[in-house]
């Protein structure tokens, strides 16, 4: 599809591309970041269901999603990313509403980190985050997010590797003072608590929503394509590794803590703090606030970067105004990274669970369109070159689908528990993504007059 919007070339220097471990380090953060965040899996639903979920998810949910995000990510590298694949596949319809779903989605997740940065402050320093201040730390971090961002996305990508190290230091300590005290206890290891594994009053639903939080996003980092070194190759390798990786970061400190004998019930939102302070002290507990603040504010500016590429392309396509195809040398596109920043000033405020449970179900919606789009494409376009395909005949891409699908059924169930605005949260998802089909037939309007101007002049 041409543009009536000749604007920016999207032509990014070879200096400002990400390479290979940034680009590592950056879907890293836009998936994960480290432990924080997962503590609501234990609390909800106990070591041993958390366990299960942080090793079986990635089979369900992960594995099927970055086998699929490898082949399209290889085969259409192109800015935009996920919204670039469904366009071709689906049509313009769909593409948009995939964009929708993604920008939709955006609002909620990009709330939930400084949400969670506010939370693991407010452990170690409760005055800090005391009434309005919250919300300006909040604000604080959005801001600093956004003047990173402007720097270009391999400022970002190679800042993000120095915040990988940072932000996993204190959880190796961590993990080697649990394995010692598990070992040194008198009760023995798990502290002798076998009621442990099996919680009373646990709300599993909400554990596996969260599971699936932890384990999302891994189609963010393709919206910066155009910005990434060799990515035909770069991207299927990434995303297999950066999967197990991140199981991996989850496994570890999840049984080391168990194995101290920590009791699941003390576990919320920041409380690998309370953990931390409890097996080293002040010293370490301080350390995994810092750590965790390192964590919430590397995810935010790596989302940024994500995101913010999704308003350049849908201009590009003529379905916003062109000032968002405007450019800084680095190619980073500002006018889109200050937009949205001031937009994901508006979901600050909800709770981190409440967020999860939207953010998810949006996120799931999208993801669907995704394995659509692959189907379709070996279906419609098998002489694309593919540098990566997944295995198997096109009957393994459909069986792949299925379980992530799945999921995303189960996520709209579950839902139903969660309030919104004074509604479910089943319904409130439903009525955001419903709000796609308005949003293009405006924004198609937009772009059939923009190319009307710019004929007649």
């Amino acid at each position: 599809m041409s543009s009536p919007n000749p604007g920016a070339s999207g032509k990014v220097p070879k200096s400002s591309k990400v390479r290979f471990f940034p680009l590592l380090a950056a879907t890293y953060f836009m998936v994960s970041g480290g432990p924080y965040g997962i503590e609501d899996i234990i609390g909800y639903g106990g070591y041993g269901p958390a366990l299960v979920l942080i090793f079986v998810l990635p089979f369900f949910w992960s594995f099927p999603t970055a086998l699929m995000l490898g082949e399209l990510a290889s085969a259409v590298p192109e800015e935009g990313g996920f919204y670039v694949w469904v366009r071709r596949a689906l049509g313009p319809f769909w593409g948009f509403q995939e964009a929708w779903l993604s920008l939709a989605t955006s609002v909620f997740d990009m709330a939930i980190y400084p949400t969670t940065l506010v939370l693991y402050l407010g452990r170690l320093a409760p005055a800090v985050t005391a009434g309005n201040r919250a919300l300006l730390l909040e604000i604080v971090v959005v801001g600093a997010a956004v003047f990173w961002n402007l720097h270009g996305s391999a400022s970002v990508g190679d800042g993000s590797l120095r915040l990988w190290v940072g932000s996993i230091l204190p959880y190796v300590v961590l993990v080697i003072l649990a394995l010692a005290t598990g070992f040194l206890e008198t009760r023995g290891p798990f502290g002798g608590h076998a009621s442990m594994w099996r919680p009373e009053g646990v709300s599993f639903s909400t554990a596996v929503l969260v599971g699936m939080w932890s384990y999302m996003g891994w189609d963010n980092a393709t919206t910066v394509a155009n910005e990434v070194e060799n990515p035909q190759h770069s991207y299927p390798r990434m995303i297999l590794l950066a999967v197990t990786v991140i199981m991996l970061t989850y496994a570890i400190p999840i049984s080391a803590v168990a194995w101290a004998g920590i009791p699941a019930s003390r576990f919320s939102t920041g409380a690998w703090v309370v953990a931390a302070t409890t097996l080293g002290g002040p010293l370490l507990g301080t350390a995994v606030v810092a750590a965790g603040v390192v964590d919430n504010f590397g995810t935010f500016a790596n989302l940024t970067m994500s995101y913010t590429r999704l308003p350049h392309a849908l201009a590009k396509d003529g379905y916003l105004p062109a000032v968002l195809l405007k450019q800084l040398p680095n190619g980073s596109p500002w006018v889109a990274v200050l937009a949205c920043g001031l937009c994901w000033t508006l979901a600050l405020g909800f709770t981190f669970e409440r967020l999860i449970t939207v953010d998810v179900v949006l996120w799931g919606i999208s993801m669907v369109l995704e394995f659509l789009a692959l189907i379709v494409l070996r279906k419609r376009e098998p002489s694309l070159p593919r540098p990566f395909r997944v295995p198997g005949g096109d009957w393994v891409v459909i069986v792949l689908g299925l379980s992530p699908t799945a999921l995303v059924i189960y996520a709209l169930f579950a839902s139903r528990s969660e309030s919104m605005a004074g509604i479910s949260a089943f319904t409130f998802s439903l009525v955001i993504a419903a709000l796609g089909l308005p949003l293009f037939w405006m924004a198609a309007w937009f772009r059939r007059r923009s190319i009307a101007k710019s004929r007649l002049s």
